[in-house]
């Protein structure tokens, strides 16, 4: 059995030219995109080509469905009732060891946009990552991307994921009630969310990969953030919808670097902005590197999260995964080179 995967990885690797070449007219127009927590931030791009119509101008008839975290839209996927996830990277890495091979065909983030709080009641406690331990910590799902950076950062104090307690908090208005409320002692979470807290005095940031220099800071290196992944065997069978999918947002990942922050504020949904529109912009301009200018996964990142999940994730191991499956910047090439 073993024989057989590794020949058939190592056929579509080979073959992998022939797939992305294809020219043909779209093998799926109906996507089903799972997404978790998609006023978020993290998944602007994702938003923007909904909301500007991309999606439709490249032929797809694209049906979004939210939910609280990543890991939830990872499990429609992985069970069949989404055909793409909009989501963190890091999980293309959690599920080789588990059989499931998963690729991401263009970025949204260029970091992961995700800051950790203390509560300011207990600050005065924290002097690092070890004075986490015991506290219950929200995320927005877990096994969500919120989750993972939290379990390395608490990692870096020597604590196991064991040692805290993580609570489901979601992306929105229910984090920041779970924090205000004193459900939760900390929090693990994006913007506009994060900066909420921030300017309402309710957290002291402790850990912030919202800036490219705030990741180099807490994971050592460039990590990519929000893509779209999809079963490799998906993107095999499909590439001319791959490469609809990814037309769409490289041209929604351009747009944003191009717009003014106005622009942006008028395009997304009102119910985004959660009754703030100078929270929303401030928030905005705050993670606006963040975000892919162009889609493209590099590769330092693609090597600094291989780095990052075995600290905390112990089934990852990196000499075993096959990073070349886990991304290719086969179709953002040939997005970009059409909408230069």
């Amino acid at each position: 059995m073993y024989l057989m995967k590794k020949l058939t990885l190592a056929a579509l690797i080979a073959a992998w030219p022939a797939f992305v070449g294809a020219q043909a007219a779209l093998e799926k127009k109906d996507v089903h995109v799972a997404v978790g927590g998609k006023p978020s931030l993290y998944y602007l791009p994702l938003t923007i080509a909904e909301q500007l119509g991309y999606f439709k101008e490249e032929g797809l008839s694209v049906t979004i469905s939210d939910f609280a975290g990543g890991s939830q839209a990872l499990r429609a996927v992985v069970g069949g009732s989404a055909d793409v996830v909009s989501g963190a990277y890091e999980h293309t890495l959690n599920m080789q060891p588990k059989g499931q091979f998963l690729q991401c065909f263009v970025q949204q983030g260029r970091a992961p946009q995700i800051a950790i709080g203390i509560a300011t009641a207990r600050a005065k406690d924290y002097k690092s990552p070890k004075d986490l331990k015991g506290l219950k910590i929200g995320v927005s799902a877990p096994g969500s991307s919120t989750h993972m950076i939290l379990n390395h950062f608490i990692s870096t104090g020597g604590l196991k994921p064991s040692d805290i307690s993580v609570i489901g908090v979601g992306l929105g208005a229910t984090a920041i009630t779970a924090l205000k409320s004193g459900q939760i002692d900390a929090v693990s979470n994006t913007d506009p969310v994060m900066t909420k807290l921030e300017q309402d005095g309710d957290v002291k940031i402790i850990a912030d990969t919202r800036t490219l220099r705030g990741t180099e800071q807490v994971l050592g290196g460039p990590m990519p953030a929000g893509c779209l992944y999809a079963p490799v065997d998906f993107i095999r069978k499909n590439p001319n919808t791959v490469q609809a999918l990814t037309n769409a947002i490289v041209r929604a990942d351009r747009w944003i670097h191009s717009a003014s922050p106005q622009e942006v504020l008028r395009t997304v949904p009102e119910s985004y902005l959660l009754a703030d529109k100078a929270l929303y912009l401030f928030s905005f301009n705050k993670v606006k590197e963040a975000i892919s200018p162009d889609g493209v996964i590099s590769d330092a990142g693609a090597k600094t999260a291989l780095k990052v999940i075995p600290t905390f994730n112990p089934e990852v191991k990196a000499n075993e995964i096959k990073l070349e499956l886990t991304y290719t910047n086969e179709f953002v090439k040939k997005a970009n080179a059409k909408y230069k």
